[in-house]
């Protein structure tokens, strides 16, 4: 059984922007020196910091009820928590997916001359977290960070079609969704379906579904436990991804995504 922390007289917060700005990089500072240190007394944090012992325990009071640090009682001794190794394992993982996914996605631009795109979930939408730009006049192009909805976009289908059904639901809604084109899919059965031949056929399409003369093919990547964790795309104007080549497409692309997967410790 453990007891919380001795409670220290507080002092009146800051208000305001600039207070709340003021406070959140203290926060960080006292944290970035716990990790620093494995483990701390208040003592040594505050001195560390730079701030007094007062301020460096309320600092740290918050920090512990949000979970990014732990205090051992018979000690007294401050220590990172699990939120905090959560946040930086979140970190470790998108870069082991990029650095896993940069040299397959040069080497399928440079094949197929056509921009390269890796995606992954966030809640009920794909988040565009690294992209290979092809060296054509035209090209399609999307800011890193860029979101795509998951109903009509070829990353977005990828990233959904192998979540349970309660699960689609839970984040696309029952519907009707926005229309970016005529060609897109509107309603929950429609997308049910569509998520249906994902799965069978293990890859993806936009077929001008999110913008009017742009096609999109998008396959699955998975991680060592064979769940699917991003998305990687290809993105053409219609006139140099005609369907006619989408066989060809899907060959290269789906190679390269078996790779990354591969990298990541999948094994089919």
């Amino acid at each position: 059984m453990t007891t919380d922390p001795p409670r220290q007289k507080t002092g009146r917060a800051r208000s305001g922007d600039t207070g709340s700005v003021r406070t959140l990089e203290r926060g960080l500072s006292v944290l970035t020196a716990l990790a620093e240190f494995g483990e701390a007394t208040l003592t040594q944090v505050a001195k560390k910091v730079g701030l007094s012992a007062s301020t460096t325990y309320r600092l740290l009071e918050t920090l512990r009820q949000q979970g990014y640090v732990e205090w051992e009682e018979r000690s007294g001794l401050f220590s990172v928590g699990l939120r905090a190794y959560q946040v930086g394992a979140a970190f470790s993982v998108r870069n082991t997916l990029l650095g896993a996914a940069q040299s397959e996605m040069q080497a399928l631009v440079d094949d197929l001359n056509e921009t390269a795109n890796l995606a992954v979930r966030r809640a009920g939408e794909a988040v565009y977290v690294h992209q290979v730009e092809a060296r054509q006049m035209m090209r399609m192009f999307t800011h890193i960070g860029a979101v795509a909805p998951l109903h009509c976009s070829g990353v977005g289908k990828v990233l959904t079609a192998w979540l349970p059904d309660t699960e689609v639901r839970h984040l696309v809604g029952p519907g009707p969704y926005p229309a970016y084109t005529p060609n897109s899919i509107t309603t929950l059965p429609a997308l049910t379906r569509e998520l249906d031949a994902v799965r069978a056929q293990g890859y993806a399409l936009d077929d001008e579904e999110r913008e009017l003369g742009v096609r999109c093919l998008a396959t699955p990547i998975r991680d060592a436990r064979g769940d699917i964790v991003a998305s990687l795309s290809i993105s053409a104007p219609t006139s140099r991804f005609p369907k006619k080549n989408i066989p060809e497409t899907l060959e290269r692309v789906r190679a390269a995504s078996n790779q990354i997967s591969a990298r990541l410790g999948w094994r089919p």
